[in-house]
């Protein structure tokens, strides 16, 4: 039986992952997070130096007989996934080195397309208490879009500004979840071993998805990915097999209070509307004949009428010019050259923006004039 959506949205369903999966529609999520069991193959207790016990996973979820038992049931959650995955959506998956490369080549084996590998480096990871090898301080995330061609969501721009100005690199440095984030019982025992902190979902969900979409956790567990998917005005679909831990979900996110989702709406700066630089000379911003510099000072540019810049008679557009001068490949003109304002050096950036503007607001003003026009015409 198909579930409408209505039957699924910001509900964690309960059962075995593959059957659930196998009664969602087709191409009905926007994406995927899935933190499946790491296959962790411990073959006893781990303890402290002070030997006292380390609460490691040793759940039994996390138990397979073999690899080929593991493999298995990769596969099989993967092609559900893609299955219900819309075309243009992507999935996150992340896991150690127990079973992220196993995981990997079934995904690829899968057609997924792997557009990149991001580290999330610990801060403060659980030490090497046996001294046998080097401290395990990361963990894989695979993000992988559903084919190779795929128009899959990237807010390139959103995280360039979280990371001041940079672009966003694939290794995240982000504390493990610990203190009052993370979920105990009554006797203070954690109620899962392996609750991943929201910073890391927070990280994910502002990379790859937009407020409405839906995000689909088909290992749910403490409800991570629906708690931050409610707090930034998207939708969950999870699923989890054990009910202490739908319990413990299911309250976590009922007691969040959302506040203005509209905070998380994000434009591209690609969708912005476009400026030309000889748009600036035609609306007087900017006057022919007048003198860019770099940002340093070194470099000297006049503007010409039609747009380009002239320096030691070369001339050439803002950011081909730009790109000679500091014999780069590329160059961002709008950054690149300033000028001056009241005595003040500041980027021909800021008198783009002044030009957009004015375009928005005559925008604007035509629409409202035609739905004016189109009122009187419809009385």
């Amino acid at each position: 039986m198909i579930r409408m959506e209505a039957d699924y949205k910001n509900k964690i369903l309960k059962g075995d992952c593959i059957e659930v999966l196998k009664s969602l529609p087709d191409n009905s999520v926007d994406m995927v997070f899935a933190d499946p069991p790491y296959n962790m193959q411990l073959g006893g207790e781990l303890h402290r130096p002070d030997n006292s016990k380390v609460d490691a996973v040793t759940d039994h979820w996390d138990q397979f007989e073999s690899m080929r038992q593991y493999d298995d049931l990769s596969e099989a959650w993967l092609k559900e996934c893609r299955r219900v995955l819309k075309d243009n959506g992507t999935l996150w998956v992340i896991g150690s080195y127990h079973n992220i490369f196993r995981v990997g080549a079934k995904l690829m084996d899968c057609g997924y397309w792997i557009l990149n590998d991001v580290i999330w480096r610990k801060n403060n990871p659980m030490p090497n208490f046996r001294g046998t090898r080097l401290c395990n301080a990361h963990e894989t995330l695979i993000w992988a879009s559903k084919h190779e061609k795929s128009k899959f969501t990237f807010n390139y721009d959103a995280l360039k500004e979280m990371n001041d100005g940079l672009q966003m690199r694939s290794d995240w440095l982000i504390p493990i979840c610990n203190g009052g984030e993370r979920l105990k019982d009554d006797e203070g025992t954690k109620v899962h071993t392996t609750q991943k902190p929201e910073a890391l979902l927070y990280r994910v969900l502002m990379t790859a998805s937009k407020p409405g979409d839906i995000i689909l956790d088909p290992f749910f567990g403490t409800g991570t990915t629906g708690a931050v998917a409610k707090k930034m005005g998207r939708h969950f679909i999870g699923i989890e097999r054990e009910s202490k831990y739908i319990k413990a979900a299911q309250a976590r996110i009922d007691a969040i209070e959302t506040g203005d989702i509209s905070a998380f709406k994000l434009e591209k700066k690609r969708e912005e509307i476009r400026i030309p630089f000889s748009m600036l000379l035609e609306n007087g911003i900017i006057a022919p004949g007048a003198i860019l510099t770099c940002p340093k000072g070194k470099n000297n540019a006049t503007v010409h009428a039609d747009g380009s810049l002239i320096v030691d008679g070369h001339k050439a557009s803002i950011h081909k010019l730009g790109a000679t001068l500091q014999n780069a490949p590329s160059c961002n003109g709008w950054t690149y050259w300033h000028t001056s304002e009241n005595g003040k050096s500041i980027p021909i950036d800021d008198l783009r923006q002044i030009m957009r503007k004015k375009v928005s607001e005559s925008r604007m003003s035509e629409r409202i004039q035609q739905k004016s026009v189109e009122n009187s015409v419809i009385m």
